[in-house]
């Protein structure tokens, strides 16, 4: 697997690694079980913050694209494939755009919307939900 990164890309560079790894797991280049590269290492090869590595990683163990096994090292996750095909960003885009509508429904404006929002995010939301 070679990952090659664009510094002068706008994706963020944390998503160039995650892309580039899933659409290997995809094509079958990185097979279920095969040991990827550590943090540290990656990061070098690449020229890049090892944080930005780290974040990758982190989202694609998220995911179940990759699992960490300790001290023995990140390997492909058994189901990656099938991973690969689901997009949480675009589940969140779809539940937030149904859960923006109802809020219109009932007339809340935008400014109600983003202010709720914003407690929610924060943590000062409804507590026993």
């Amino acid at each position: 697997m070679e990952i090659e990164i664009n510094i002068d890309d706008d994706v963020p560079l944390f998503t160039q690694v995650m892309e580039q790894i899933k659409q290997a797991v995809s094509a079958g280049h990185c097979l279920p079980g095969s040991a990827l590269p550590s943090i540290r290492q990656l990061s070098s090869d690449l020229e890049i913050n090892s944080k930005t590595v780290a974040k990758a990683y982190r989202l694609l163990e998220r995911d179940q694209i990759i699992q960490t096994k300790g001290h023995r090292g990140t390997f492909v996750h058994p189901n990656a494939k099938a991973n690969c095909t689901i997009n949480l960003q675009e589940r969140a885009v779809a539940d937030l755009t149904r859960a923006i509508q109802t809020l219109k429904n009932v007339n809340l404006t935008d400014s109600e919307i983003r202010n709720a929002f914003a407690l929610v995010m924060n943590g000062q939301g409804p507590k026993g939900q």
